[in-house]
């Protein structure tokens, strides 16, 4: 008899009437709003204005969930499009199924194209945001509990996770991976914290530790997991990606301190900067220019014109006064 256990929903959906209000959904929404709210203080203590995390976040967050669709459609491809699978359910974000990586590296262009109006740089922005993403991670991780998928390995822990009969799913106690990654998603979001107020990371390099660091704990959680995946050379798919993914950030880490020491001084240009300079240059195209000094011609025999005359003028005085 098992005494202790964390038991799984009995669904992860409930009807308001006509509509579905679905678990799984709830927490990709609640960690949104935590990564922008700590992305917003973060941005603002960087000298950045209110706001703005959230304006470029709405490139960012579509970018991301379509990119994260995207990979796990594309890496598990077999359950939409095998025979007997129906491959209308790839559009079934609802269901779980979304691919960290592919987030990722889409959300990095939605948030690329919102910098790049505003006139951000993006590394600064990947910094401010970085932990606000890791715990978004952390409640994410919690849609898959209610989904009861993503367990891991049969285990007789205090802890395991109680899984009941279902689709593509048998009944039993298992390691609860989604909630091992959750707990490492809060240390990795308090790790970077830690780190860049210790050491001052700019250009990147707080958004690049918390890369490396999610997929030092992604790669043995995902060891853990027994759920269908490709393997390569006897490993899952996904703990060859957190591999290379993880070697890019600490070169990237590494590189980067030495060509780009310090962090950026200025990581957003002030609304009134901008409106005052453009005055300054529309001044200073409509200044008329200065007209051009005349150049006068010296006078050399100026002198010697006028000592002649006085001599002439000497003699006929002289020769007047001499009648």
């Amino acid at each position: 008899m098992d005494l202790a256990y964390i038991p799984s929903p009995s669904t992860g959906v409930i009807h308001l009437g006509p509509i579905p209000l679905r678990g799984y959904a709830f927490c990709i929404i609640i960690g949104v709003f935590v990564a922008v709210w700590l992305g917003n203080k973060r941005w603002i203590a960087r000298g950045g204005t209110a706001g703005t995390v959230a304006d470029i976040a709405v490139w960012a967050v579509p970018f991301g969930l379509v990119g994260g669709r995207l990979y796990h459609v594309i890496t598990d491809y077999q359950l939409y499009f095998s025979e007997g699978e129906n491959w209308v359910d790839a559009f079934k974000i609802w269901e779980g199924g979304l691919g960290i990586w592919g987030a990722i590296a889409l959300g990095a262009v939605g948030a690329w194209i919102g910098c790049r109006r505003r006139g951000i740089p993006l590394p600064a922005y990947a910094d401010a945001i970085a932990p606000g993403i890791a715990l978004a991670q952390a409640i994410g991780r919690w849609g898959n509990w209610f989904n009861q998928e993503l367990y891991g390995k049969p285990t007789d822990l205090p802890w395991a996770l109680k899984i009941t009969a279902g689709a593509n799913r048998e009944a039993g106690l298992y390691h609860p991976t989604f909630l091992y990654e959750s707990l490492w998603c809060i240390g990795v979001a308090l790790l970077v914290i830690w780190a860049d107020r210790r050491f001052k990371l700019g250009h990147g390099r707080a958004f690049a530790l918390y890369v490396a660091a999610y997929c030092a704990g992604r790669g043995w959680i995902e060891y853990m997991r027994v759920d269908e995946a490709h393997h390569i050379l006897g490993l899952r798919l996904n703990v060859w990606t957190a591999i290379i993914v993880f070697v890019l950030a600490v070169l990237y880490i590494v590189i980067s301190a030495k060509v780009r020491p310090g962090r950026e001084e200025i990581v957003e240009p002030r609304k009134g900067d901008t409106e005052a300079g453009a005055a300054t240059d529309g001044a200073a195209a409509e200044e008329p220019e200065a007209p051009e000094a005349e150049v006068v011609a010296p006078v050399e025999d100026a002198a010697p014109d006028v000592e002649e005359k006085h001599k002439d003028g000497a003699g006929n005085g002289a020769g007047t006064g001499g009648r």
